[in-house]
């Protein structure tokens, strides 16, 4: 069921006059209540464009989420596995992962989850194998519905789930999209990560008519944000007068320590807790949250 409201925040009279970094007033995004208990919300992070943080922001706001009490589960779906080596497990070794899953009727969640070192935080891991599934599952029958089969078991067991999808838009990517509740869309504010917004736009219509009926985009998130730069600024701009309040009102700003976090496999909320950075994320989760009622 689609829990999503398209109100992005309060902006009712107690709200603070301060502008954000979108150039619109910021709202309070109050701190989170108890989990609902209902089944997981399911969110995709989707751009067909690499590097622009998507991972990164998995990792992150999955462990901010899991800060506020939810039970969070992170699946890496792209065969790069950049979230299982950037959350401190070596791809390579692993036994089992996600490929398994989606290959084997007899492999089951619990026989490839991993727990990280963040409580409240696990993870379904990838590997390259991963980068063979949409050549098997184009011959298989309700081949869309794979991942959302995979998942259905384990939904009540969390309160979120982040899938982390490959850059690009073929057969996984449309699995998590037919999987998810919401989609969540990372964006570097740099001129040529808006050239395939649209693309991805047509692609979620596409998912919404045929396979997803339900499906929606909670919002836009400008990443690798540098206010020094006329460049950054005039990016979000432009996404803000495109999206509206489509568009987080919270941005993930440049710095070395998202860098750093990943190579000592650690979100940046426990790595760095005290960082911008990692007040960024949590700022993120409350807004998510607030997108999201019920979560």
């Amino acid at each position: 069921m689609n829990h999503t409201s398209d109100q992005p925040g309060d902006l009712g009279p107690s709200a603070p006059a301060e502008i954000g970094p979108t150039g619109r007033p910021l709202p309070h995004f109050p701190p989170p209540g108890p989990p609902s208990g209902r089944p997981a919300y399911v969110i995709a992070l989707c751009n067909q464009k690499g590097g622009v943080g998507k991972t990164t922001t998995t990792i992150n706001l999955g462990a901010a989420l899991a800060e506020t009490g939810r039970r969070v589960l992170l699946v890496d779906f792209d065969p790069q596995a950049s979230m299982t080596v950037g959350l401190g497990f070596p791809a390579h070794d692993l036994d089992a992962t996600v490929y398994h899953l989606l290959m084997h009727d007899d492999v089951e969640v619990s026989d490839v989850l991993l727990k990280t070192r963040t409580e409240n935080l696990h993870l379904l891991p990838s590997s390259i194998d991963l980068s063979g599934a949409e050549m098997h599952l184009v011959h298989e029958v309700g081949r869309e519905q794979t991942l959302a089969r995979m998942l259905r078991p384990v939904l009540n067991d969390y309160d979120v789930i982040l899938i982390d999808c490959q850059p690009s838009l073929g057969l996984l990517a449309v699995n998590a999209l037919t999987a998810c509740d919401g989609v969540l869309i990372p964006l570097e504010c740099e001129y040529f990560a808006l050239r395939g917004v649209a693309l991805l736009k047509e692609t979620i219509e596409k998912v919404r008519q045929r396979t997803n009926f339900d499906l929606t985009i909670i919002g836009l998130l400008g990443t690798m944000y540098d206010s020094r730069t006329l460049h950054s600024r005039e990016v979000l701009q432009t996404l803000v007068d495109g999206w509206g309040d489509k568009v987080f009102h919270t941005v993930i700003r440049r710095t070395v320590k998202f860098s750093d976090a990943t190579v000592a496999g650690e979100p940046i909320t426990e790595f760095a807790s005290d960082s911008p950075g990692a007040e960024a994320y949590r700022q993120l989760a409350r807004e998510v949250l607030v997108r999201c009622p019920g979560v």
